[in-house]
């Protein structure tokens, strides 16, 4: 379990990573559960969870109380002006290990 607070206009689970192959120590397999809740409650925030190949690819926007499952892939977070956002993740996997890899296209990001 993580917390996550992500204030208004930012964003998290950013750049974009995953963990979704049993690779290790290159990376585990988890899924993951994101239980998001907004301040105010009457806002929104916005959350892609997309694979390389985007055979899976969902961009949704999510509001007070939403609940995202992500079976595998990449799934950055952002928020709007005025709402933070806060979410809870659940993640589980066999292995209770977390070794993610970054989108290779983002990862410059790190470096900036």
């Amino acid at each position: 379990m993580v917390e996550v607070i992500t204030p208004n206009g930012s964003t998290s689970s950013y750049p974009s990573h995953k963990h979704d192959k049993d690779n290790l120590p290159a990376e585990s397999l988890l899924e993951e559960t994101y239980y998001h809740r907004l301040n105010p409650p009457q806002g929104f925030a916005f959350q892609r969870v997309y694979t390389d190949d985007r055979k899976l690819d969902e961009a949704m926007a999510v509001e007070d109380g939403d609940v995202v499952i992500v079976p595998k892939g990449y799934h950055p977070c952002a928020t709007i002006h005025g709402y933070d956002l806060y979410y809870l993740n659940v993640m589980a996997g066999p292995k209770r290990v977390w070794k993610f890899n970054n989108a290779k296209e983002h990862e410059w990001l790190l470096k900036a």
